[in-house]
């Protein structure tokens, strides 16, 4: 029972996720370094996991905790993927708007589903491939539009370097998701001690990633530490701290439940998350195939 308030509060969460970045945006464009904000995010879980641990070692002594480098390394690898994968998030809602950015992410369930059947070995049936083959054509058809609401010039709704992102990201959190499964489940160290190893490493990956981009700018807004916050707003603040929780109820789900559990609860957060960008930007569904709307 208990993981079914985790999937709630993270459906919460997720939905809110892609309408905070966008509303940290000023027209159109980012004041901040979006790069800072998952480095921040990573600091934020590393900093509670450890806090966690110690008061779980403190109250119980025979807490598993495996320290062999050839265990501590495997975490190296998600914490990679999701690098990528947060930063392509913030570069995909530059090109499209918050509807069309949740409707993307059900190519996760697709994603997902593929990866778990190769390397999880995990069986689907028939009626359930049936279901993700309807779910792709579906998000598919859902951004061609018709010429009748614009202009012919483009069969999508949207920049196709978005699109392009959209599943980048879709493979990108599949993979991160399945073999961090792997790992949470690989064996019965502590929550708290796989989550400390794979923040660490984020953290550590993130910030390799702040000193490139000042290498490759050649430092002339100087050091990234001393701009991190710059442009920063409270909204900012809100997404650091989405993006967070969000990443610990996530290690949570995979080590208790499943992945099929953590994307379902995305999917159920397009929906609210559809709902709230349509009524707060007045987004009007519309159809796509059509030439026109039939009333």
């Amino acid at each position: 029972m208990q993981w079914y308030f985790v999937a709630v509060l993270l459906t919460i969460l997720t939905s809110s996720q892609g309408i905070l970045t966008t509303l940290s945006q000023s027209n159109g464009k980012y004041l901040y370094d979006y790069a800072t904000v998952p480095f921040l995010a990573e600091v934020f879980k590393l900093l509670l996991s450890t806090l966690l641990l110690w008061r779980e070692c403190r109250i119980s002594p025979s807490t598993r905790v495996t320290t062999e480098w050839k265990s501590v390394r495997l975490y190296v690898i998600p914490s990679i993927i999701y690098l990528i994968h947060n930063n392509v998030q913030f570069a995909t809602l530059t090109y499209v708007d918050t509807s069309t950015y949740q409707i993307m992410g059900n190519l996760k369930i697709v994603t997902t589903a593929i990866l778990f059947r190769l390397f999880l070995r995990r069986r689907l049936s028939n009626l359930q491939w049936m279901a993700i083959v309807l779910l792709a054509v579906g998000t598919t058809t859902s951004q061609v539009k018709g010429c009748g609401e614009a202009s012919c010039d483009s069969l999508f709704a949207a920049p196709i370097q978005g699109y392009m992102l959209g599943v980048l990201s879709a493979c990108l959190s599949a993979l991160a998701g399945v073999y961090t499964e792997f790992l949470m489940k690989k064996n019965n160290d502590s929550l708290y001690w796989q989550n400390v190893q794979l923040y660490t490493f984020g953290s550590i990956f993130n910030m390799a990633r702040l000193v490139l981009d000042d290498y490759r700018g050649g430092y002339e807004n100087g050091s990234w530490w001393q701009r991190l916050f710059n442009g920063y707003s409270i909204t900012t603040w809100m997404v650091v701290l989405n993006l967070g929780s969000t990443g610990l109820l996530v290690s949570w789900l995979m080590k208790y439940a499943d992945n099929i559990v953590k994307v379902n609860s995305f999917s159920m957060a397009r929906h609210k998350s559809f709902s709230e960008d349509a009524h707060k930007h007045d987004n009007i569904p519309r159809c796509r195939v059509s030439h026109r709307c039939r009333r």
